[in-house]
């Protein structure tokens, strides 16, 4: 990845909490929808990880990763069952007590009533001082201390979380994003070429996505950048790139099964 910018760069981190997602028992839905959620508002998805339900581990990703970033989001753990751990992990990576916060707790009496029990009363302790992340779906929220959101693992609750927060987020420059493909190129034809587009154009990022269509090779050539005339410039350069190598160049991205 280049530096595209000669500002700070607004950045995120997504960790997906559970061992459901490492055993391949549950398939993440979240990355994707936070990454494309994310990038439209300025903010670049610079890592995402799979942490298993450990407190170490979780404590220290947590750490390792609000230091580093703008954000932090966290999907799954925050469940009523024994392995919903990630709240009190959180509460640990800062140093924080962990209880029962009062309104957690109101509105999680006012939707169970009776059938409120210890186990989803869990759902209401939080990192002490912890901000509530509101959950329109099944009541249970998230929270937020600093810059690390904590959400559910759930996609709809995931999702309807994140529309509650993404107001509070201040967003970078929204990248331009253009792409020239071809069929009948692969990348191993035009790979020194394209090296060569990208290190003459050092202030956008050119990303090469191959895929098969009607059994042949094709390639999608993806360019991002803060400047427009800086990203349609190096388009240029990819479309003369694809006709030396004996390609058509077509604007907009073909469709095919992507090998990477």
């Amino acid at each position: 990845m280049n530096d595209m910018t000669s500002h700070e760069a607004v950045t995120a981190c997504v960790l997906v909490i559970g061992n459901e997602v490492l055993s391949g028992r549950t398939q993440d839905a979240n990355i994707n929808y936070l990454a494309r959620e994310l990038t439209k508002l300025g903010i670049r998805v610079a890592e995402c990880r799979v942490i298993p339900d450990i407190e170490a581990e979780i404590v220290d990703a947590v750490n390792h990763c609000r230091a580093k970033y703008t954000y932090v989001f966290t999907t799954g753990g925050i469940g009523s069952t024994h392995d919903d751990i990630t709240a009190q992990s959180v509460a640990k990576a800062f140093g924080l007590g962990f209880g029962t916060h009062p309104e957690a707790e109101r509105r999680l009496l006012a939707h169970y009533g009776d059938n409120a029990n210890a186990a989803r009363m869990r759902m209401a302790m939080t990192p002490e001082g912890a901000d509530l992340i509101d959950n329109p779906v099944s009541v249970a929220p998230g929270f937020r201390v600093e810059n690390v959101f904590v959400m559910a693992g759930v996609p709809v609750i995931a999702r309807a979380m994140f529309d509650g927060v993404k107001g509070e987020l201040k967003g970078g420059k929204v990248l331009v994003v253009k792409t020239v493909s071809t069929i009948g190129i692969s990348e191993g034809m035009i790979g020194e070429q394209l090296r060569a587009v990208q290190a003459a154009h050092a202030d956008v990022d050119i990303g090469s996505y191959p895929f098969l269509k009607f059994g042949g090779f094709g390639t999608n050539l993806v360019v991002r950048g803060e400047d427009a005339a800086k990203v349609n410039a190096a388009c240029t350069d990819l479309k003369a790139m694809i006709v030396a190598a004996g390609g058509e160049p077509i604007d907009g991205e073909t469709e095919g099964e992507e090998l990477k």
